[in-house]
């Protein structure tokens, strides 16, 4: 009897939760229990009810206590190395998962998943990034990378390196994906500008951009579906 009632009282609402997760795969469970379950295999002998609750509040969803960094992430009280590393791993593995199911494949086909893929790798970002997703000429996406980071709201672009690097890689068509950290993904001037110097810049080697997307919070704008391209 002594042996059970000196077990932490969080055993068995630990215990609970993992049947939930089995039965369910976590459909239904809010933020605050997946990040309980997630926590624990970082932190196994503590409640971390009171840490996942103090994530949550203090960065928003769970999509955005998994993006900051590591050392920001330790400045909440019970996250060390060990459990801001767990929550830096299940971001990556995600984003991995995701981009996995584009690649090499029609981006156009697949625009949905695409989208998806950017919000989660880009709308969190607290910084402006540039990603630009280079394509052959049957539209199949052979390399998706981050050209430049900014600041909060500018992120310097060069045409000339984007169509260079689209030359290198035998790219046929292009798609400019950004961030407005601020939330707002409506274009600016400047946006606008751009998009015009690199559709031009590359037009003339015979690469197409398909379109120039801006990823806000939880929404997106296509300069294609707005007329602006």
């Amino acid at each position: 009897m002594k042996e059970t009632q000196d077990k932490p009282h969080y055993l068995g609402h630990r215990q609970r939760l993992r049947d939930r997760f089995m039965a369910t795969s976590g459909d239904g469970m809010p933020d605050y229990e997946i990040l309980e379950l997630l926590l624990s295999q970082a932190i196994p002998r503590a409640d971390v009810k009171p840490i996942a609750k103090a994530l949550l509040e203090r960065f928003g969803s769970l999509g955005e206590v998994l993006s900051p960094a590591p050392e920001k992430l330790c400045t909440v009280k019970g996250i060390g190395e060990a459990a801001a590393v767990a929550l830096k791993v299940v971001q990556a593995a995600g984003l991995r998962l995701s981009r996995q199911q584009i690649m090499n494949k029609n981006a156009i086909g697949s625009w949905d998943q695409l989208l998806d893929y950017c919000k989660a790798a880009m709308g969190y970002e607290k910084i402006e990034q540039l990603r630009v997703l280079f394509l052959d000429r049957k539209n199949i996406l052979i390399a998706d990378e981050v050209q430049q980071t900014g600041t909060v709201d500018h992120t310097p672009l060069y045409p000339r390196e984007v169509v260079k690097r689209a030359l290198d890689l035998n790219a046929s068509a292009i798609i400019l994906v950004h961030n407005h950290p601020s939330g707002d993904p409506a274009p600016s001037r400047g946006d606008i500008d751009m998009t015009k110097e690199v559709q031009d810049a590359a037009g003339k080697l015979g690469i197409t951009l398909h379109d120039h997307v801006v990823i806000g919070k939880n929404k997106h704008v296509s300069f294609r579906s707005q007329g602006l391209l």
